[in-house]
């Protein structure tokens, strides 16, 4: 799968995040998700999100996709993750719907943060991080007109996405590890 600019500003990011279809399969993901799962990217792509959920908290998975479908979007939902050697952790789920062209629903990007992680040094990382990730998808707007349909989907989704992350109180997600 291609990467455009767009992509590429999540590729080393310091927030988890994969690219799932509608159906729950993970396309694509950066170094951070496959790293703090335990798994070589190569691993975690073409598996379902199930994979890396506890089994006890597939209730709570199947709950957010619901979500997602009807409304194109979720927010501060809190689930538990599965790394490789089966050690768990939990984390808060933001994911935003991405659309081709004509508005068909491809899937969507989700960011995961790692609630274990979340301390005032994390926070002042993550904010520095999507202060620099506006910084650039602004950049990537001013040629919006000559970019393909793929790479204007994929600005799109990750456009909404960082909005829906710029809303987000960081020091509210650290209360609730």
């Amino acid at each position: 799968m291609q990467q455009t600019d767009a992509r590429k500003i999540l590729k080393d990011a310091p927030i988890m995040w994969r690219r799932i279809n509608s159906i729950g399969i993970i396309l694509d993901c950066n170094s951070t998700y496959a790293s703090k799962l335990g798994y070589a990217k190569s691993e975690v792509i073409g598996k379902p999100i199930f994979e890396h959920v506890p089994k006890e908290s597939w209730n709570e998975m199947n709950e957010s996709l619901q979500k997602w479908f009807e409304t194109g979007e979720v927010s501060h939902r809190k689930i538990t993750f599965k790394k490789q050697n089966y050690e768990t952790f939990p984390v808060l789920l933001h994911a935003v719907s991405l659309y081709d062209e004509k508005g068909n629903l491809l899937g969507s990007n989700t960011v995961i943060f790692n609630l274990a992680e979340m301390n005032d040094d994390k926070i002042k990382e993550l904010k520095e991080f999507f202060k620099n990730a506006e910084i650039k998808l602004d950049e990537i707007s001013k040629d919006y007109q000559i970019l393909d349909d793929n790479a204007k989907s994929e600005y799109d989704g990750l456009k909404k996405m960082f909005d829906l992350l710029s809303s987000t109180d960081l020091n509210e997600i650290k209360n609730l590890r």
